[in-house]
């Protein structure tokens, strides 16, 4: 049989080098730009914010200058980073600062209120958000809308706030139902910065809206540094407390789930780019409803379509539907041939034999029923050696 004589070597169809780098250069440039940006960022950010409110670093936004300045005035200043510390560390002589409330969970929220709120000392909240501040600061709520006005001055009887005239406490806007409470820098009708004595004692609670009184960069601005000064300076003793992962108070898993970590500002932005992906899928809809066929203005020569239909084969590497295509049409034209019907050319019973008898001693039904209905090709010079030797078989059929 010709089939089993040695072909001509099939010409790869696989793409070249060059093929690929002109597909794949833009996804490779755009992975390039991110990671570049991604390292800047990474060297940027490194060099200048390596220790947030942190009274150990000379960053700009460390607190090292306000520690120093309380260390001139005897004031010692220890940082701590569990919740078990900053609890113990309560009491009349000392302030507690909790550097960022928000990152305490429930728990350790009630917690670290239940130990201050009868120690005589004060504790001092920065930038506490809603529901945090209600649980530091009984009676205190932090309204939605945040002050975008940094220099405020003080209108109020507060003897720190007058002293330290106007300040950058702009932030977080409070209102408080303690009819005792100092509510200092207003902003638009609410205070940023609010002082609720403690029901008993001489202990108090102070709510600052924003932390750049606080800062290295912002302390010598206005009356920043005498407001700090005032505001953490009031006892011998200041206890910085900076929450930390390290935490074992934080092993109370249950209290947060995985969405409550998230912050409410990446919910939403999901919210938006889900809708803007299905206004973008609406947009660029074609048709709305089942397909309606046309006739086409001109006429398309079957060779163009093949090779159109050849090309979304090999590019979604469908060897397999190839394959099938490629013998199904084979089989359609041999059966005639061979005194078949065509609905019984898919049949390998009805075919194969009448073949093998048109064919004498040319092949065996084995080597046919391989060739005719086996298994799709591994790889594109198998497929294209399938299409020569089905070509090959059906001018061996033939030929007279």
């Amino acid at each position: 049989m010709t089939t089993a004589a040695t072909l001509p070597t099939p010409t790869s169809t696989s793409p070249s080098a060059r093929q690929v780098w002109t597909r794949a250069r833009g996804v490779v440039l755009g992975v390039v730009i991110l990671l570049v940006g991604a390292v800047t960022i990474a060297v940027i950010n490194s060099g200048t914010r390596r220790g947030g409110l942190d009274p150990r670093s000379a960053d700009p936004r460390g607190s090292r200058a306000v520690a120093t300045l309380l260390a001139e005035r005897g004031v010692s200043t220890r940082v701590v980073t569990t919740l078990a510390e900053a609890s113990a560390a309560a009491d009349a002589d000392t302030t507690l600062l909790i550097a960022v409330p928000d990152l305490l969970t429930d728990r350790q929220q009630r917690q670290l209120h239940t130990a201050a709120e009868g120690s005589g000392g004060r504790t001092v909240l920065v930038a506490p958000g809603s529901p945090s501040v209600g649980t530091l600061a009984p009676g205190v709520t932090a309204d939605p809308a945040i002050s975008f006005h940094s220099k405020l001055s003080p209108d109020c009887g507060l003897p720190a706030a007058r002293r330290a005239g106007t300040a950058d406490t702009g932030g977080f806007r409070y209102d408080t139902s303690a009819t005792d409470a100092d509510t200092c820098y207003p902003s638009d009708g609410l205070p940023t910065l609010v002082r609720v004595p403690a029901v008993t004692g001489n202990g108090d609670t102070v709510v600052l809206g924003a932390p750049d009184i606080l800062y290295n960069d912002r302390l010598d601005e206005h009356g920043n540094a005498s407001l700090a000064l005032q505001l953490l300076g009031s006892r011998p003793h200041l206890v910085w407390y900076l929450p930390s992962l390290s935490d074992d108070s934080l092993s109370d898993s249950g209290e947060r789930s995985f969405f409550d970590l998230i912050p409410s500002g990446w919910l939403w932005g999901t919210l938006q780019l889900f809708f803007a992906a299905v206004l973008a899928a609406f947009w660029r809809a074609r048709r709305f409803g089942p397909l309606v066929p046309e006739r086409l203005p001109v006429a398309i020569r079957a060779s163009e379509t093949v090779e159109g239909r050849a090309r979304l084969y090999r590019k979604t590497n469908a060897r397999d539907r190839a394959a099938v295509a490629l013998r199904s049409t084979t089989r359609t034209r041999l059966a005639p041939l061979v005194g078949v019907p065509v609905p019984q050319a898919h049949a390998p019973e009805a075919l194969l034999p009448a073949l093998s008898a048109h064919l004498h001693d040319h092949g065996d039904g084995q080597s046919l029923h391989a060739l005719l209905f086996g298994p799709p090709p591994g790889d594109d010079a198998a497929l294209i050696s399938l299409a020569d030797q089905l070509d090959a078989l059906e001018r061996e059929v033939r030929r007279p």
